[in-house]
């Protein structure tokens, strides 16, 4: 009896499952190093501006989300693709002619780019199919625009005071509003940028996609939450600057300080709350539209 050796499955010869942990550590260590300046500084914002509190939260959650999935990469062939490369060098000169034109924005965002580069170059586009939702999760670390947080901000405010003059009149208190000025009998109200609500809006969004991930495992949940959103923190908004109106006629103390602080604590986890309701509520329907569907 003769025995035939059986032809074994052909490699591909520029693909491994094996990670070179020492390209991983060098190429880390360079972009850390070469975006220290542009890290630090937006490190000092998140402390500084309380728009951006979570800032520091989102590379940790990323983070350990990459570890969750560290499985899927170790077991997923690399297949090093030279477009890397294209965007780490494109990523520095952005960040260089940034720099130069003082435009944070655009320095912050190279640091991603170059972080998309560098996996891409190291493991394929596979790895960054399975690091793509922490990689975009970064982006909330990074301020939005001075241009476009501007007009946001004025847009919020108006939004905040027409909705806070409507519920205020509900309760029955005399109110006048002058664009963003509420004249109540005992005092005005100035919703100024702090309590635009952007804050909320910037937080809340970035905890929708972090709550998604976490909570359910259909990846258009997570887009869908991130836009009920706009609609919660703008409606959260209205209720803090009518619950500020409304106290400010109890007493004009509650309407300043540490009352006022612990107010938009209060309508922010009513507002976390309003999220996980919809997200429920978003589930429920889902449901009943299958067996529906299923009946038929």
């Amino acid at each position: 009896m003769v025995s035939v050796p059986v032809a074994q499955p052909r490699q591909d010869p520029a693909s491994s499952t094996k990670v070179s942990w020492g390209a991983v550590a060098w190429f880390g260590a360079l972009l850390i190093l070469c975006y220290a300046p542009i890290l630090y500084r937006m490190g000092v914002q998140w402390a500084t501006d309380g728009d951006m509190g979570h800032g520091f939260f989102v590379p940790v959650v990323a983070g350990f989300i990459v570890w969750q999935r560290r499985a899927a990469l170790l077991s997923t062939p690399r297949r090093p693709n030279g477009w890397g490369l294209f965007l780490v060098i494109f990523a520095a000169c952005e960040a260089t002619v940034a720099t130069l034109g003082a435009e944070l924005f655009t320095a912050r965002l190279a640091f991603v780019i170059a972080l998309f580069g560098v996996i891409l170059y190291l493991g394929g586009k596979q790895w960054i199919k399975i690091l793509l939702f922490p990689l975009l999760l970064l982006l909330f670390m990074i301020p939005i625009p001075q241009i476009l947080y501007a007009r946001l901000t004025m847009s919020l405010q108006m939004l905040a005071s027409r909705l806070g003059e409507l519920l205020i009149g509900w309760m029955g208190i005399p109110v006048f509003r002058t664009g963003n000025l509420l004249e109540l009998p005992s005092q005005t109200l100035d919703i100024a940028d702090a309590c635009s609500g952007i804050r909320s809006l910037l937080s809340l969004g970035f905890l929708s996609l972090v709550y998604a991930y976490f909570t359910d495992k259909r990846p258009w949940m997570r887009w869908a939450l991130l836009i009920a959103t706009i609609p919660i923190a703008i409606g959260a908004n209205g209720i803090r600057v009518a619950v500020t109106g409304l106290l400010s006629e109890i007493n004009t103390e509650l309407a300043h300080g540490t009352y006022h602080e612990m107010e938009g604590y209060l309508v922010f986890v009513i507002a976390l709350a309003a999220l996980i309701g919809t997200h429920k509520l978003i589930s429920f329907a889902v449901k009943k539209y299958k067996k529906a569907q299923e009946s038929k």
